[in-house]
């Protein structure tokens, strides 16, 4: 991972969203998730990564924006 790119936790999808921003999943498996971080209008600009079970499963029950 990136030394710059804060890790992908719960809290930090929660604060992106808390500050008005969006997010959606790209990838969702049983050992990865990957999402791409949006800015309030929807458009893309990052994308994160975590193999954490507690990051996976939250991904995968956050519904779609």
């Amino acid at each position: 991972m990136d030394a710059d790119r804060p890790e992908m936790t719960v809290e930090y999808l929660q604060s992106w969203e808390a500050h008005g921003a969006t997010w959606r999943p790209l990838v969702i498996s049983d050992t990865l998730a990957v999402v791409e971080l949006c800015t309030c209008y929807g458009e893309a600009v990052d994308r994160v990564q975590s193999a954490e079970p507690a990051v996976i499963a939250f991904v995968r029950s956050h519904p779609p924006p």
